[in-house]
C-alpha cells in the first residue's frame, strides 16, 4: 500500500466510498450515543478499565505464567509466538498435522494482523472467514477497512454481485434471484456457510480476553457464527495477543459492560461465547492456543506509548474520527486503521524504515474526539504527538535530509538575519499585492496554487495570500509619524 497520503488522496476522489462511510458512522456513532447515555457511572467505568488494564500490564508476565498453567491444567497445548511468521507456522504445523486442507475461522483481528490466510493458503490450506462482513471481504479480494464492519465500504448493491460472481468458486453458489435485500443477502451467506460448519474439521479463532485465573477464552460477537466455529470442529486454534489476558473473572465483568456500547453500540452482545480447554465428549476435543507477542513486548517497553496496549478493539475511535469518516480504512494501509492503528502500527513494528508506518501518525487532525470516546481512556491525540517526534528523531540519523528538514534549515537561515527577513517581507508584500487565489473565510484571499516546492501546501490547501504592508513598514510608517522611532 502507498503511504496515507497518497492513498487518502485517492479515496476522497470516490464519492460513493465516502457517502457509505458517512452513513455507517453516523449510525453508529448515534447508537453508541444512546447506549452510553443510560450509564451513569461511565466516565468511572472507563477510570477502572484504564486502571485495570495498566495494573496488568505492569505484571503482564506473571499474568501470562499463570493463563498458560491454568490453559494447561484443562488439557490446552499452549504455544508462544515471538512475531506472525512463527504464529503462522504454528498453527500451519497443527492443521497438516491432520491432514486438513480447510479449515473455518472466526472474525480475528489478530489473524488477520498476521496475514495467516495468505500463509495457510501458501501450504495448501484453504481458510474460510465465517463472518457475514469478513465473508464479504473475502469473496470480493478485498482488504476489510473498518475494525468491526469489515465491509463498512460496501453497499447492498456491491454485495450483491460479489455474492453472484464468487460464491460458486468458494463453494454453494447464492441464488440465481438474488436481490440486494438484506435479509435476502444474510439468508444466501447463512445457506453458504452452513455446508462449511458441517464440514470442517478445524477451526481458528482470536480471542477477545483471556482470564488467567481459569484459563478461560472469550470471545464476543453478534452473528452466531463464532459459537459454531467454536463448539462443531474437532481441533480448535485460537491465536491470542499477550495483550488480551485479564486477570479475573471479576475484570472481564469490567469490559464486558464497556465493549458492546462502545462497539456495537448495544447494552450487550448477541454472543458471549467462552471456553476452558477440553471437555470430553463436548465441543473440540483438542485445543491450541498459540500466544502472540509480534511487537507487544516493544510497545510494553515505552513508558507513555504502552498505554496503547490497553486498546480492547471496540472501534469508537474509527467511528468519531473526521480524517477516517472521509478516506476509510484501506488509506491506512494496515489491518488497524483510523486513530487507533496510527498509533498501534508504529508502536508494534517501529519507526524509520517504513515510510507508510512513519506517515499514520500525521494521519489525523488531533481533534481529540477519539479520547473523549475510548472506553480504556488511551490518550490518542497525545500518543499521535509522540509519534510524530519518534518519526523525526529516526530521520536524524539518515544522511539524506528529507524535504522538510531543508525547508526548516532555510527557513532558519531567512529568519536569523534581520536584514535577510526584511528583504523576504518585502518580496512576500509584492505578492500580496497580485490578484491571485480565491477567497477564504473572513474576506481574506489565498493562494491556491504555487510552484514545487510550495505545491506540497497548496496541493491540499490554500495559502493566506501575504499582507502587502510588514509589521516592519507598518511600525516605521506610524511609529515615524508620532514621534517614535523602531
Amino acid at each position: 500500500m502507498p503511504p496515507f497520503p497518497v492513498a487518502a488522496q485517492a479515496a476522497l476522489a470516490d464519492t460513493t466510498l465516502r457517502r457509505n462511510l458517512a452513513h455507517a458512522t453516523a449510525t453508529i456513532r448515534a447508537k453508541r450515543a444512546g447506549v452510553v447515555a443510560e450509564v451513569e457511572d461511565w466516565e468511572d467505568l472507563r477510570v477502572q478499565a484504564a486502571a485495570v488494564k495498566d495494573a496488568t500490564l505492569d505484571h503482564l508476565g506473571e499474568h501470562l505464567l499463570t493463563l498458560e498453567a491454568s490453559l494447561t491444567a484443562r488439557g490446552v497445548r499452549v504455544h508462544w509466538a515471538r512475531d506472525a511468521a512463527e504464529a503462522c507456522r504454528l498453527v500451519g504445523d497443527i492443521a497438516l498435522g491432520h491432514g486438513l486442507e480447510e479449515v473455518v475461522k472466526v472474525k480475528s483481528m489478530t489473524t488477520a494482523e498476521i496475514g495467516l490466510n495468505e500463509a495457510l493458503a501458501e501450504r495448501g490450506v484453504a481458510a474460510w472467514e465465517t463472518d457475514l462482513a469478513e465473508l464479504i471481504v473475502q469473496l470480493g479480494e478485498d482488504l476489510p477497512s473498518h475494525i468491526l464492519v469489515p465491509a463498512i465500504h460496501r453497499g447492498r448493491a456491491e454485495i450483491r454481485e460479489i455474492f453472484r460472481a464468487r460464491m460458486a468458486a468458494a463453494g454453494r453458489p447464492a441464488p440465481a434471484d438474488l436481490s440486494d435485500e438484506p435479509a435476502e443477502l444474510a439468508a444466501a451467506a447463512r445457506l453458504h456457510l452452513r455446508e462449511k460448519f458441517l464440514r470442517a474439521r478445524m477451526a481458528v479463532s482470536g480471542a477477545n480476553f483471556a482470564v488467567a485465573e481459569s484459563g478461560t477464552l472469550v470471545v464476543v460477537e453478534s452473528e452466531g457464527n463464532g459459537r459454531m466455529c467454536l463448539t462443531l470442529p474437532e481441533v480448535l486454534v485460537s491465536v491470542v495477543g499477550i495483550e488480551k489476558v485479564v486477570p479475573t473473572w471479576e475484570d472481564l465483568d469490567l469490559f464486558l459492560r464497556l465493549l458492546p456500547r462502545s462497539s456495537t453500540g448495544e447494552r450487550m452482545n448477541p454472543y458471549t461465547s467462552t471456553w476452558s480447554g477440553v471437555t470430553p465428549g463436548d465441543g473440540p476435543q483438542e485445543v491450541h492456543v498459540v500466544l502472540l507477542d509480534n511487537g507487544r513486548t516493544r510497545a510494553l517497553a515505552e513508558r507513555e506509548g504502552r498505554q496503547v496496549l490497553r486498546c480492547i478493539r471496540c472501534s469508537a475511535c474509527l467511528n468519531v474520527c473526521p480524517v477516517y469518516e472521509r478516506v476509510g480504512g484501506h488509506a491506512y494501509g494496515s489491518v488497524y486503521p483510523g486513530p487507533i492503528g496510527a498509533i498501534l502500527n508504529p508502536l508494534l513494528h517501529g519507526v524509520g524504515s517504513d515510510p507508510a508506518t512513519d506517515a499514520l501518525p500525521y494521519a489525523s487532525t488531533l481533534c481529540g474526539a477519539c479520547a473523549q470516546v475510548c472506553p480504556v481512556g488511551i490518550d490518542i491525540p497525545g500518543l499521535l504527538v509522540r509519534e510524530r517526534v519518534a518519526v523525526v528523531d529516526a530521520h536524524r540519523r539518515d544522511p539524506r535530509p528529507k524535504a522538510e528538514a531543508l525547508a526548516m534549515r532555510a527557513g532558519a537561515w531567512g529568519l536569523g538575519d534581520a536584514r535577510r527577513m526584511g528583504l523576504a517581507e518585502r518580496a512576500s508584500g509584492l505578492v500580496g499585492r497580485l490578484p491571485l487565489g480565491r477567497r477564504m473565510p473572513g474576506g481574506r484571499r489565498g493562494l491556491s496554487w504555487l510552484p514545487f516546492p510550495g505545491s506540497r501546501w497548496t496541493g491540499a490547501r490554500d495559502l493566506p495570500a501575504p499582507p502587502r504592508e510588514s509589521f516592519r513598514q507598518w511600525w516605521s510608517r506610524t511609529g515615524r509619524d508620532e514621534g517614535h522611532r523602531p
